[in-house]
């Protein structure tokens, strides 16, 4: 932040530190939330996780900003992860006046309208006949398979317009960074609580969605 003089330069230095603790503190749960239904996902689909290791399979290399935004693949997986298990599953908005929806819906002043990112995650008029797939390649339509957002009303994980997530990018790329230093040293296996084969993990709907006694894994380190 552009300011004048010491003082000024101390109070906007604090104020950049409050701002980051709370985007932090913000986004703990739902962060959280997603990097579990992740590593769920990718124990059951090693070809996903063998990708991602191979788009960051320097490992010499520092996981800096730039290098993370590279990381087109694992952006794809992330998203894709939140389509089918986003981590807030559903929000309401109250209408400020009388108003009429683009469907020709009519809603009145202080009507509340409720809004499902799990449900629109799985419409196939939106996502297609395999809207129940985990694709990850769904997301790779660029140049040269670069990642191409969907519109944030079409995927409203991070709410949309004047509401987006404020916090959206710092979340998206402290799992990028979590999930690429994961992923590129170890094998991720959901297993039963005693160590046997894991029955499908239960994904429980809540303020922040979870998975019903927690995810118990194995981590075997990657040989190379």
């Amino acid at each position: 932040m552009a300011s004048a003089g010491d003082d000024a330069h101390e109070v906007d230095d604090k104020y950049l530190r409050d701002i980051v603790v709370s985007f932090l503190l913000a986004g703990r749960d739902t962060v959280s939330s997603a990097l579990t239904t992740l590593f769920m996902l990718l124990s059951s689909n090693p070809t996903v996780a063998a990708t991602m290791r191979a788009e960051a399979s320097d490992e010499s290399a520092p996981l800096t900003y730039e290098r993370l935004k590279r990381l087109h693949y694992t952006h794809a997986v992330l998203y894709e992860n939140m389509r089918l298990f986003p981590p807030v599953q559903f929000d309401s908005k109250f209408c400020a006046g009388p108003d009429v929806l683009p469907d020709g819906t009519y809603v009145a002043g202080g009507a509340r309208v409720t809004y499902h990112p799990y449900a629109m995650g799985r419409m196939p008029r939106i996502w297609g006949a395999d809207h129940g797939a985990f694709r990850p390649d769904r997301w790779l339509t660029g140049p040269g398979g670069a990642f191409v957002p969907e519109s944030l009303y079409r995927y409203p994980v991070f709410q949309a317009g004047l509401r987006v997530c404020l916090g959206k990018e710092l979340a998206v790329t402290e799992m990028k960074a979590v999930a690429v230093a994961v992923v590129r040293a170890f094998d991720v296996e959901v297993v039963g609580d005693s160590g046997a084969a894991a029955c499908a993990p239960k994904f429980v709907s809540g303020l922040t969605a979870s998975i019903s006694g927690g995810l118990p894994v194995r981590i075997r380190r990657v040989v190379r």
